[in-house]
């Protein structure tokens, strides 16, 4: 039996290509600054963007926009090594777990499947515990088993949707929050202080910017684990299902008894070898 193909880009590769598409997105932008700051020798000491854009988030958006970042990255991590095929269906399983069954080494590939944490080895203990009640029963119970691996991956990626929305939401109460400040100033001052003014605009502007940021990526992810929990789901069911099927069939057969006849076939009655009535 052969594996189903790989329907995605690697994890590691993508990983790799998105961190050096922001490399050199960085590089250049620092590049740039550079070379339109090197006229001047006013502009040497002019503060970083990046750095600019840290602190006019301040102490309250700026810890909370990066604990939803983390924690993104980790989900994100956490459900790229849990999907990936090997985790779900090891590579050379079904072959040996085949040739077990065929043997009619049924107890043996009980423990192998039982032994086994992928997807693949779950959904087979589930299965082959109830097998001795009938195909069916086994199916139901091996469906059971996966839709609840389903729905415990699932889970873990509505947070990555959470965060898709959570991000515009807090760029918008910063927005407000900053404009508030802007308006204040106007408001209080008999004269106008330049930056204090741009200092809340700066905030509303960099804590929106962060969270839309944050949020581009986080609607990416969750529908591309959306689509790859399907995915590797419905592998695993199809596979699953013929391993039960194939081992419930083979314990149905008689077993043979080794004869002097013909070769691993029992000799039939009054024939040549066969045990005396």
């Amino acid at each position: 039996m052969s594996l189903p193909s790989m329907r995605m880009i690697a994890p590691s590769r993508f990983l790799f290509l998105a961190g050096l598409a922001l490399t050199l997105l960085f590089a250049s932008t620092g590049v740039a600054t550079a070379q339109e700051g090197g006229g001047a020798p006013a502009e040497a000491s002019k503060e970083p963007l990046v750095l600019f854009m840290i602190k006019s988030l301040g102490w309250i958006f700026g810890p909370m926009l990066l604990a939803i970042s983390v924690a993104m990255v980790a989900l994100v991590v956490l459900l790229i090594l849990d999907l990936r095929m090997t985790s779900a269906i090891p590579p050379g399983f079904v072959d040996e777990f085949t040739d077990t069954v065929n043997k009619r080494k049924f107890k043996e590939a009980f423990d192998m499947a039982r032994n086994d944490p992928s997807f693949l080895g779950q959904v087979l203990t589930a299965g082959m515990s109830r097998l001795q009640y009938g195909l069916e029963d086994a199916r139901e119970a091996s469906l059971n088993t996966l839709e609840s691996i389903k729905s415990d991956k699932e889970q873990k990626n509505n947070y990555n949707a959470v965060i898709a929305t959570l991000g515009p939401m807090l760029g918008l109460v910063g927005t407000v929050f900053g404009m508030i400040q802007s308006f204040s100033v106007l408001a209080t001052s008999t004269q106008i202080n330049p930056s204090k003014l741009a200092e809340g605009i700066s905030h509303a502007l960099s804590v929106t910017l962060v969270g839309v940021a944050i949020s581009v990526p986080a609607i990416f992810f969750s529908a591309f684990f959306k689509n790859r929990i399907t995915r590797v789901c419905m592998d695993v069911a199809h596979i699953a299902d013929d391993l039960l099927t194939q081992m419930y069939h083979n314990s149905k057969k008689p077993a043979t008894s080794p004869t002097p006849g013909a070769a691993g076939t029992p000799a039939p009655t009054g024939a040549p070898g066969a045990p005396a009535r």
